[in-house]
């Protein structure tokens, strides 16, 4: 019991680190972001924050790695399914909602593209773009199809950072933004059964 109790404590610590790091990264940009500061705004010692994370790229990792699971399990679900119309809607669903449950990451790394590109992170960010790409694009589909299908992934992107701008429910937004990604790949799909 007394064991759990620690590890919680350590996972809420790691968590609280996460949420810290990500704010200051976010205000004051990656570079100009010092593990002092992040200390120092945790009211703890270097030290202490050493014990969880050796350097900011581990704490940004490790924010990617956690908030990114569902995308994992969505890549992971998605490889074992036909190329069906189906599967790449829900395909589509699936990354908007895991956008939406990872805004503040997300946003972070649009705002900081040069940052990111040089770190760890921006790898593994590719990585999964190129996961996502392959699976809604049927390799058999014409020029035109297969860039409906990648400008989908783009439009969840640039509707998350234009629309939070706009006035409006940002539900519906995102809604509208979803639908307008579900769009180009019925289409790019229809093009392909055409074939």
């Amino acid at each position: 019991m007394n064991g759990t109790r620690q590890q919680r404590r350590r996972g809420d610590t790691r968590q609280r680190i996460q949420d810290v790091a990500l704010a200051l990264f976010a205000e004051q940009g990656y570079e100009k972001t010092s593990l002092r500061e992040i200390a120092e705004s945790l009211d703890v010692t270097k030290a202490a924050l050493y014990y969880h994370f050796k350097t900011k790229e581990e704490i940004l990792v490790s924010i990617f790695q956690d908030l990114s699971r569902p995308l994992e399990d969505l890549i992971a679900w998605g490889r074992d399914q036909p190329h069906s119309l189906e599967t790449k809607q829900e395909i589509i669903r699936g990354y908007s909602a895991a956008l939406a449950g990872a805004a503040p990451l997300f946003r972070f790394m649009q705002e900081n593209q040069a940052t990111v590109r040089d770190l760890r992170i921006g790898n593994m960010f590719k990585s999964r773009m190129f996961d996502l790409r392959d699976i809604l694009i049927d390799p058999e589909a014409d020029m035109v199809d297969q860039v409906r299908c990648l400008t989908a992934l783009f439009t969840l992107h640039a509707g998350m950072f234009v629309l939070r701008d706009l006035e409006g429910d940002p539900e519906e937004q995102r809604a509208a933004v979803l639908e307008v990604a579900t769009d180009l790949v019925t289409q790019a799909h229809r093009g392909t059964a055409g074939a």
